[in-house]
């Protein structure tokens, strides 16, 4: 074992550049961090360009360096899709060959519907790909008056019900995810994730969405590196979204977060815990609050944020710990649509017990993950080339 505690960030959607298949998703072009950086005026990513992120692509604002502190590749994802579940399967060794369903064009089936609104014996109302903010302005006042559920999609293989907290009661929503996960998991509607979306407010000047979000999603097809490690005895350390992504498989211990900065303190008091294995966090607002809202201004803003936090977890790790950092896709917020775009998306390696380098360009996203494996002498995972190697 080189380090006795792995500390993995997924900046969600900042991807960095177009790969060979990026044209068959009608992504030719996109670059998430670049077009950023660009729509923007420039970008300031001190400990991130310490790192090496200005020799991967062009980003206005991060210089790039001849001496990182880091080790600083690409990496290009080998499965079908470019959603959160695939990108995250694939980082822990499962290759996906089909893509996940999704309903973005036509909403729901009619037969889906009926039998979601007689299991639940609540109205749905909506059925159509949208903003979750917008889609509560838009129903947010019908569905308190009503007692109705929210249903809505969007780009990823998800269908979500929004639902007022108070008025319609969280137990209530969760009964009808629930409801809802056992519907889909019919072949013909199989999507990835059911999500809770409960909101707050009275009116749709003021509706918010609250942080009591949960995610029912499909477990991985096989066993991950999550799996390994917990079997194994080491201590698997969720931050965010990373317990529903995986359904809770091969997790330990679980923390929720509310904003990319919160996890990131998250992070940094997990620093004081004496463990072995994996703390491993979901940093979703990247791609939640800007990537699908178009937002450049503010998908900058959120970067510059993380960087900082970055700043203040490095002191704090030990000789003996690894940090990973990577994306899972991109949401480049200067594309057409609102869609995740397929990407490139950058890898980071960084201790103080190593130099800095170039880890190239990655044939799989699970390279990543079997870095990890092979760090904890854990069987290999069927997909992936570990870097460990390289890391001196």
């Amino acid at each position: 074992m080189k380090f006795k505690r792995i500390f993995a960030i997924v900046m969600d959607s900042v991807g960095c550049g177009t790969e060979p298949h990026s044209k068959e998703y009608g992504d030719d072009g996109a670059n998430t961090i670049k077009h950023i950086a660009e729509a923007t005026g420039g970008i300031t990513l001190k400990t991130l360009e310490s790192f090496g992120y200005g020799n991967l692509t062009e980003i206005k604002g991060v210089k790039p360096t001849l001496k990182p502190i880091a080790y600083a590749g690409k990496m290009q994802e080998a499965s079908k899709g470019k959603d959160t579940m695939t990108g995250h399967c694939e980082f822990m060794g499962v290759l996906t060959t089909k893509p996940l369903m999704t309903f973005t064009d036509t909403g729901f089936p009619k037969e889906l519907i009926d039998e979601l609104e007689k299991k639940t014996g609540h109205k749905v109302i909506g059925n159509y790909a949208a903003s979750g903010t917008e889609i509560l302005k838009e129903l947010g006042e019908e569905q308190m008056k009503t007692g109705s559920m929210i249903v809505y999609t969007s780009a990823d293989s998800v269908l979500q019900i929004a639902c007022h907290e108070e008025t319609f009661g969280l137990d209530e929503l969760y009964r009808c995810c629930e409801i809802a996960r056992e519907i889909c998991m019919k072949p013909e509607w199989m999507v990835g994730r059911i999500i809770a979306r409960p909101f707050i407010g009275t009116n749709k000047e003021n509706f918010k969405r609250t942080s009591n979000r949960h995610d029912y999603a499909l477990s991985p097809a096989h066993q991950t590196t999550l799996d390994y490690l917990k079997e194994a005895n080491y201590d698997v350390i969720s931050i965010g979204k990373i317990k529903d992504i995986f359904n809770g498989c091969g997790i330990t211990e679980a923390y929720k977060s509310v904003s990319n900065h919160d996890g990131m303190e998250i992070m940094k008091n997990i620093t004081k815990k004496d463990f072995t294995g994996l703390c491993f966090s979901n940093l979703v607002d990247f791609d939640a609050l800007y990537g699908h809202r178009r937002d450049p201004q503010g998908y900058k803003n959120a970067l510059e944020e993380f960087d900082n936090d970055l700043s203040e977890l490095l002191p704090l790790l030990n000789d003996d710990d690894l940090l990973l950092i990577t994306a899972d896709h991109g949401n480049d917020p200067t594309w057409t649509g609102t869609d995740h775009t397929r990407e490139l998306v950058p890898v980071f390696a960084y201790s103080k017990s190593i130099g800095g380098g170039d880890l190239g360009t990655r044939d799989s996203f699970a390279d990543f993950g079997q870095t990890i494996n092979e760090n904890f002498n854990l069987k290999p995972q069927p997909i992936g080339k570990s870097f460990l190697n390289l890391l001196k």
